[in-house]
């Protein structure tokens, strides 16, 4: 997962009013989900929207969720980059922002089959061909890469290849597409520690229960930045498979709402809104090198 930007302090509020694991996706959007085709603009109003609740779009993420994708553990406030994404992508659709639900559901839920308790959710979800398979998903609205941070202190702390993690004791949150990148890309020769949130995985860092942590890139830059001050960014991971990782929308399979999604993200691309969204929350989220 799970999956994560970001200078300290006053830059964090002001830069990226919140800073807090994902594999490869379709190269064209409009594929991302199951029923991106489907659903032409007329269809695409909230009298014709099947929803969860009529007029309403319900919008699942998880409990807590971080910065830069959120500020303040308040997915409702709009402020943050995912909370952003949800807002805009709403208001294309035409729903008006007392019109959207925010609910909580843990990661591996939202990505599980079976019903679910939302219409869209949203909490940094790379667009994998495995969870295609339980779920749908829109067009990506974020291209990603997952980054390895140590403790100063880290025999890790100067790494500048691959082969220098192999010794490493590495972690991720589960579920994640940063734990994928452990086993796919880096190819430890410990076994990779599995958390079941990053708060759990940066305890763990801190306490040297392991060498490094895997996070994606914007989430590492606030973590460094703004709560483990005294870690590191090592560097980025090359893509698992040599396609980008991008983040996408969940939606229940088959749901009649990809399509209209998908439009929806496709337009704010394609208009520029996501791209400001990113230079206003994610900003600082440049310049960490990457291993090979």
């Amino acid at each position: 997962m799970r999956p994560a930007s970001l200078l300290l302090a006053a830059g964090l509020t002001s830069v990226l009013a919140a800073v807090a694991g994902c594999a490869p996706a379709d190269d064209e959007p409009a594929a991302a989900g199951s029923s991106a085709a489907s659903g032409g603009a007329s269809s695409c109003s909230p009298a014709q929207l099947k929803t969860l609740a009529a007029g309403k779009l319900t919008v699942g993420t998880d409990d807590p969720v971080y910065p830069p994708w959120f500020d303040d553990n308040k997915p409702d406030n709009g402020k943050g980059f995912e909370s952003a994404v949800a807002y805009a992508v709403a208001e294309q659709l035409g729903y008006t922002k007392d019109q959207v639900v925010w609910t909580r559901v843990t990661f591996n839920n939202a990505i599980a089959p079976g019903k679910k308790s939302y219409d869209i959710d949203i909490n940094e979800f790379s667009i994998t061909d495995e969870r295609k398979k339980a779920v749908d998903f829109s067009s990506p609205y974020y291209d990603v890469t997952q980054t390895v941070i140590a403790l100063k202190s880290s025999k890790i702390a100067g790494a500048k290849t691959l082969a220098d993690l192999k010794g490493a004791k590495l972690g991720a949150q589960v579920g994640t597409t940063s734990y994928r990148s452990i086993t796919e890309v880096v190819k430890p020769d410990a076994q990779p520690a599995v958390f079941n949130n990053n708060d759990d995985a940066k305890k763990a860092l801190q306490n040297g229960q392991i060498d490094g942590l895997v996070v994606d890139l914007p989430t590492a830059f606030y973590i460094t930045g703004a709560e483990i001050t005294d870690a590191v960014i090592v560097g980025q991971l090359p893509q698992p498979s040599g396609t980008p990782e991008q983040f996408g929308l969940v939606l229940d399979k088959g749901s009649p709402l990809t399509g209209c999604v998908s439009q929806a993200v496709d337009a704010l691309r394609a208009d520029g809104t996501l791209k400001k969204l990113e230079q206003q929350w994610l900003s600082a989220t440049q310049g960490a090198p990457t291993l090979s």
